[in-house]
């Protein structure tokens, strides 16, 4: 608590602070004094310089303008062109909530429009940008946020006060290997110190075939109701399907992750529990522990400095993977200690995003990523994979064939359509199954685009997932009416290893038509139908036992993995500002961990691992 009083008593004597409150690591304190509110600018700055943390000055209930004279103020101040979606209030924040389509044109040009808000209203304007494509996540999860945000303001005071705990000497750090290690799938591991427990990831192995498919939660050194906060890299299941798992059982502590993580992991582990619910299998979680994981997180921005436990302060960046995808620093003891966990990384700039952020003042331990880490991976650059896509949907149409791309509904698919999008084919491109929702919670953050993604987008008015030639497809007579049609078109369908799905339903009715094309775009593992396809297999036997015979062609886009290989990885360690001491190596085979470690050490000279599962490496 003395962190609050400490930054109150350096206010202005005339602030007239009525009260003071801990949201997560941010300070906030709210005014009775209107001039102060809207000139208190200069002062936060030089508190926030002094005592380096998040300050925020609100206004105190007694002075805001009422709800409905707010709402009629608000529709006059910002141009119409702003697309207002809905405006709603949460008065345990004094927080005025403002969804549009344009949310720069609600800012205006330098804030302009923002500050005309705040200072007639004494509202804290907070602006969210409306999703292009209508997203039922996404509204749900405001809509759930809104609701809930009584219960919310006390888990963010309660939060607040443990991290600014008295805190302890950091004598030692250490991880454990929780899942991800020497293998690809289950990705966690436990981060500790003498006052922190922090879970790096908590995925779900769902290609396990009899092998255990979830983290090693009953390791002896991870307890559930121990555990400080959890960091989330990015949606993917292998990395956050089994986050639920731990609200389930009693965890009630923060979830920290970029919004676009949060709201696409949350789609993608609500279909989780409805494909166990399909197989008849018992699903880990309920979608109420999904709801508790959304009430819990705590959403940063790419760059922000945020404490988590006295001893840790943690910093996503852009990883380049997929959207919202992040690398987690955490900063421990106060700069004593710099450890940088990667998740799945891209250093490569994409059609999506750019590659992965290096800018590092200090890092002492990297852990990295292997998926590629062989000497001999060399994955051909994007620009040859588009290349090769949009030359090879050209000739099917030529044909007057249909081309089929298996994807995974999060990632690979909206680069495809990017890269689709920015051609000059003329045809529709479907997108069935989860695609049309994954993409639609794109079109709400474009500011975790790349530079050159944002600008077509915010700028130039090209938004790639706005293009008429996309349709999505929502119903099994949608489905047959595109198989029924005599008409060239691109259909981009789950699932991405043909082991399930609607994509199933296209490659049954256009196998046996040469002119049509099947084009894989993402990795197929090991006995699954994509990779018997792609190995040569023209025979192949169905779920409903119906055997077929392939006879349209079959072809292998390289080049868009979402992954960097060996010499990516590689260029990504030595453009740190400092050399790190340590390099540890997972979410790989088993020996291309240890070939990744092995060339590691040889090329940056510093001790290299390639730790096995439950081992535990002390750090510091």
């Amino acid at each position: 608590m003395a962190i609050l009083e400490d930054v109150k008593k350096e206010l202005p004597a005339d602030a007239e602070i009525s009260d003071s409150a801990y949201e997560g690591s941010e300070l906030i304190y709210y005014t009775k004094n209107k001039a102060f509110l809207t000139d208190s600018l200069p002062a936060i700055k030089k508190l926030v310089g002094k005592f380096k943390k998040r300050i925020e000055i609100r206004a105190d209930p007694a002075i805001i303008m009422d709800e409905e004279k707010t709402v009629e103020f608000i529709r006059k101040a910002v141009p119409k062109e702003a697309g207002i979606k809905d405006i709603y209030f949460e008065p345990e924040f004094a927080k005025v909530v403002i969804h549009a389509e344009k949310p720069g044109i609600v800012i205006g040009r330098s804030g302009e429009v923002l500050a005309e808000i705040r200072n007639k209203t004494f509202w804290t304007p907070d602006i969210r940008r409306a999703p292009a494509i209508d997203s039922e996540i996404i509204r749900s999860i405001r809509k759930m946020l809104h609701n809930e945000a009584g219960y919310r303001k006390k888990f963010l005071q309660e939060t607040g006060k443990k991290i600014y705990s008295e805190g302890k000497e950091v004598e030692w750090v250490r991880i454990t290997a929780l899942g991800a290690f020497r293998q690809v799938g289950k990705s966690a591991v436990l981060v500790q110190t003498p006052q922190s427990k922090i879970l790096l990831d908590c995925g779900i192995d769902v290609s396990a075939t009899g092998n255990r498919p979830y983290p090693y939660l009953d390791a002896p050194e991870f307890q559930i109701q121990a555990l400080d906060a959890v960091v989330i890299s990015h949606a993917h299941l292998d990395h956050a399907g089994f986050v639920p798992y731990l609200y389930e059982y009693g965890y009630r502590g923060p979830l920290y992750c970029t919004r676009p993580t949060r709201d696409t992991m949350t789609l993608l582990q609500l279909d989780f529990i409805q494909i166990c619910q399909r197989e008849n299998k018992k699903a880990p979680y309920s979608s109420k522990a999904i709801e508790e994981m959304i009430k819990h997180c705590i959403p940063l921005e790419y760059g922000e400095v945020s404490d988590i436990t006295p001893d840790i302060r943690l910093t996503l960046n852009n990883a380049g993977h997929i959207l919202g995808s992040a690398t987690t620093h955490l900063n421990v003891g106060n700069g004593q200690y710099n450890f940088l966990y990667t998740g799945d990384l891209k250093y490569e700039n994409t059609k999506m995003f750019d590659k992965a952020y290096t800018d590092y003042a200090r890092v002492e331990c990297v852990l990295i990523e292997g998926t590629y880490g062989a000497k001999t991976d060399t994955l051909p650059p994007g620009e040859k994979g588009e290349e090769y896509l949009i030359a090879k949907v050209k000739e099917v149409k030529e044909r007057g064939g249909k081309v089929i791309i298996p994807s995974f509904a999060v990632g690979r698919a909206q680069e495809v359509i990017a890269m689709l999008m920015d051609s000059d084919i003329d045809m529709t491109v479907y997108l069935d199954g989860m695609l049309w929702d994954a993409t639609a919670i794109n079109t709400a953050y474009p500011e975790f685009m790349s530079k050159a993604m944002q600008s077509k987008i915010l700028h130039q008015g090209k938004n790639p997932f706005m293009d008429p030639r996309l349709k999505g497809v929502g119903s099994q007579k949608e489905r047959m009416a595109i198989i029924e049609s005599a008409e060239p078109c691109v259909i981009l369908a789950t699932s991405g290893m043909l082991v399930g799905g609607p994509v199933m339903n296209y490659l049954e009715n256009f196998a046996g038509n040469e002119k049509n094309a099947l084009l894989f775009v993402g990795y197929q593992a090991e006995g699954t139908m994509g990779r018997r396809i792609q190995k040569g297999w023209t025979h192949i036997q169905m779920d409903n036992g119906r055997a077929m015979e392939l006879k349209l062609e079959i072809g292998t886009v390289k080049g868009l993995s979402g992954h960097s290989d060996f010499s990516q990885l590689m260029a990504f360690i030595a453009a740190f500002r400092t050399k790190p001491k340590k390099i540890l190596v997972n979410h790989c085979e088993n020996m291309k961990c240890v070939e990744f470690a092995k060339e590691a050490h040889k090329y940056f000279g510093v001790e290299t691992m390639a730790p096995k599962l439950l081992e535990t490496i002390r750090l510091k």
